[in-house]
């Protein structure tokens, strides 16, 4: 018995294991259905509940499932079926009802209608002749199904209902999040353990330019202006980075919020009634419906004693998943462009999207103090065990640099804050709702400022007042690394117009929400001020840096630039502005797999491929200057030769043969093709025809003692020193007023050299 148990449970699993597979597979199939349902006028003959709609092109089937009521007796109807797809309109058809199934339709009977079921098309009704087969293929298909019933003899309007149409494609995936908060926080546990050892490291810095990248492609769906779908979704993915992750509008945080409003003055009525797909203005895509109403459906079907002709349909909106709503032209739960369709399409009401961020920056704050505070307490933990006892000195210096390490991340976190808090704490002051939501936006926005304006001021005091300030070097400082590891010194300014164009976007951002072009232009000026700047001053350390700022930059410049045709006032056809928003797309994704690899490149992981191991070998050069750049570039002369100047003896960690010892002895009759004539890498080849100079230098003819083989390489001679090019310092320090005379024979040079250096074999005769 329990193996014929366990046997039923395995074939159950399996069968289960199948329709999930079928499922999925199901997810790929030709498929159009409707997303949302609402009324375009208020419901007077039919009442909906639920409206469920999918059509299959492999078998011409439609699966539906209806919950509906017929209500008003005595009503002749006649119907009218629209279709919009980009603003085409592909199928327009009326009907009689009173004509159809013998007139069983007239009047409209009054009974609850509840069912589900799929039925094949037959064959004189062909779809597909209306449907292109890229209706079933292009992400965030923009399409409506509208649905009126006109009373006849008086034209008056008994229902409007309007269904969006998706095929289940859509550039927003959850995959895309994750893989973007992947790369994120990889870039994080790099910045972290390379800013422990190395403040001033490259992984670092490229954390906030990873970050912003994020946040302004986020930034740039809060426009007020008539986005496609496909690039609002596309957007909608990087939304994390504003601190805005997708939540049900009934979620815990929501209704907590929605409860500490309602006690302060704020107006929490049709908050979560669902997501925002049919909450959209109809002069907005997905509806772009404004031109086509005015010429075709106002005059035909809607009579002015109704009241709710033209102004409600293009102002009826409802709540994707919730009870189908009703909004007429004296509806206050519209949502124009801009802020309030973003918060709203992730499931957060727009007078919620400051507080919800207020929350996450708590989290986020409290998270990082911990982490914080977490390794403070290993360091000291580490120090008191007896092997870290055997290492007191280390462990003291990490505790005592601990401090600034943990304000230099304190920092850090407050960057990452800035775009977020600025646009939502400025726009939560144009909404008027609740005081308490003021408030928090004030501190929370002054605390910000708190803890960048002093680095900021004291980083720039030099440089803006360097006529009385002299002494003050802020180069070497641990807590500001992250706003000065990647400028040079004389450039420490470019942070002062970082910070305006970050003030000045959101300005415009939160106070310009009903002037789209306007927002565009300005964010644009702003965007080729700063490309400008960065081609003019070239504000970073090297080369390279200096040139994937410049990239990033112009990718934004290109984008906000791209975003003009998506104004109102142009009146572009809303096929044109889709190709135009996968393009924007298509270039912000490209910035962002610039980023991913830049990553890859600075955390060293490219550096385990099979192909890159051998050539990854230090050498003088790479032993020297790898802890020195801060990227893989060409750094100028100035540079070159500082760090040149720099290095030490002790700073070489390259294990090589040393190199033999080089006698000055100057023999009697020089001889220009000597083997050991002494050449700088300047020099021409000598020849027979070359003259002799005092710098040649033979030791022909004189034989070497003994135990020359044996002592360790003496010093570099003066001469010598010219071997030594590409920054390098030579391996033995040259002590001052030493020169090559002073060495007249091999034996008295060795003499000299083991005087100063013990050899071996001495400490066998002691």
């Amino acid at each position: 018995m329990p193996f014929m148990f366990f046997s039923v449970a395995r074939s159950r699993l399996f069968i289960a294991s199948l329709l999930a597979l079928s499922h999925v597979a199901d997810a790929h199939l030709n498929t159009l259905f409707t997303s949302s349902v609402s009324y375009c006028a208020p419901p007077e003959s039919i009442l909906i509940q639920q409206f469920d709609v999918a059509y299959f092109e492999y078998n011409r089937s439609v699966v539906f499932n209806i919950s509906a009521a017929s209500v008003l007796p005595n009503v002749s109807v006649s119907a009218n079926l629209f279709v919009n797809v980009y603003g085409m309109r592909p199928i327009n058809i009326s009907l009689d009802l009173c004509t159809l199934l013998h007139g069983a339709l007239c009047p409209l009977p009054t009974y609850n209608f509840t069912g589900a079921d799929s039925v094949t098309l037959p064959d004189s009704i062909n779809v597909a002749s209306a449907l292109p087969g890229i209706a079933y293929k292009i992400p965030d298909l923009e399409a409506f199904v509208q649905l009126t019933l006109t009373e006849v003899g008086t034209g008056k309007t008994r229902a409007c209902i309007q269904a969006t149409v998706s095929n289940g494609w859509s550039t927003h995936q959850t995959a895309v999040e994750w893989t973007t908060g992947g790369i994120a926080l990889l870039a994080l546990i790099s910045a972290v353990g390379w800013s422990y050892v190395q403040p001033e490291s490259l992984p670092a810095v490229r954390l906030l330019d990873l970050i912003y990248l994020f946040q302004s492609i986020a930034a740039s769906s809060l426009l007020a202006l008539n986005y496609p779908i496909v690039f609002r979704s596309f957007a909608l993915n990087f939304a994390w980075s504003l601190g805005l992750f997708s939540m049900s509008p009934t979620s815990s945080i929501q209704n907590t919020i929605n409860r500490m409003r309602s006690h302060t003055g704020g107006d929490v009525m049709g908050v979560d009634s669902g997501s925002a797909v049919s909450l959209v203005n109809r002069k907005l895509s997905p509806y772009n419906t404004i031109t086509l109403i005015n010429k075709l459906l106002a005059p035909v079907f809607f009579a002015k004693s109704s009241g709710t002709g033209l102004d409600a349909i293009e102002n009826a909106n409802v709540l994707v998943g919730g009870n189908v709503a009703t909004v007429t032209q004296e509806s206050s739960n519209i949502l124009q462009a801009g802020i309030p369709i973003y918060t709203n399409f992730i499931g957060i009401a727009t007078a919620n999207a400051f507080m919800t961020i207020f929350f996450i920056s708590l989290i986020f704050i409290a998270i990082a103090m911990g982490i914080l505070g977490l390794g403070y307490l290993i360091t000291v933990a580490l120090a008191r065990k007896s092997w870290g006892k055997r290492q007191q000195a280390t462990f003291e210096a990490a505790r005592i640099a601990y401090p600034d390490f943990a304000r230099a991340w304190g920092l850090r976190v407050a960057l990452i804050c800035v775009v977020p808090v600025f646009i939502f704490a400025f726009y939560q002051w144009t909404l008027h709702d609740s005081w308490a939501a003021v408030l928090l936006s004030v501190i929370l926005l002054l605390a910000v400022l708190l803890c960048i304006i002093p680095p900021i001021a004291f980083i720039l005091r030099p440089s803006l007042f360097s006529r009385w300030i002299k002494d003050v070097d802020t180069s070497e400082a641990t807590t500001l690394m992250p706003l000065t590891a990647s400028l040079r010194s004389q450039r420490y300014y470019y942070i002062l117009a970082i910070f305006i164009a970050i003030l000045v976007k959101s300005l415009v951002i939160a106070f310009g929400q009903a002037h789209g072009m306007v927002q565009t232009i300005v964010i644009l000026v702003v965007e080729v001020l700063l490309l400008a700047i960065l081609l003019t001053l070239r504000p970073f350390r090297t080369r390279g840096a200096d040139v994937l700022s410049t990239f990033l930059s112009i990718f934004r410049v290109t984008g906000t630039g791209l975003m003009i045709a998506f104004s109102e006032s142009v009146n572009l056809q809303p096929i044109p502005r889709v190709a135009i928003g996968i393009v924007i797309a298509v270039i912000y994704s490209v910035a962002v797999v610039i980023m991913f690899f830049n990553t890859l490149v600075n955390i060293g992981l490219l550096r385990l491929l099979p192909w890159k191991r051998n050539k990854n070998v230090p050498t003088d050069a790479t032993a020297l200057s790898s802890h020195q750049s801060l990227e893989e570039g060409k750094t100028g002369p100035s540079e070159k030769s500082s760090q040149t100047d720099s290095a030490t003896p002790a700073s070489s960690t390259v294990f090589r043969r040393p190199h033999n010892p080089e006698p000055s002895h100057t023999p009697s009759t020089p001889s220009s093709m000597s083997p050991t004539t002494t050449l700088s890498r300047f020099s021409e080849p000598p020849t027979i025809y070359t003259p002799t100079t005092a710098t040649t230098t033979s030791t022909l003819g004189e034989q070497l003692p003994h135990r020359w083989s044996f002592q360790h390489s003496r010093p570099p001679s003066a001469s010598a020193a010219s071997h030594y090019s590409g920054g390098l310092s030579p391996r033995w320090p040259i002590t001052p007023g030493t020169t090559d005379s002073e060495y007249a024979t091999p034996r008295e040079s060795w003499r000299r050299s083991s005087s100063a250096y013990e050899h071996p074999a001495d400490r066998i005769v002691n």
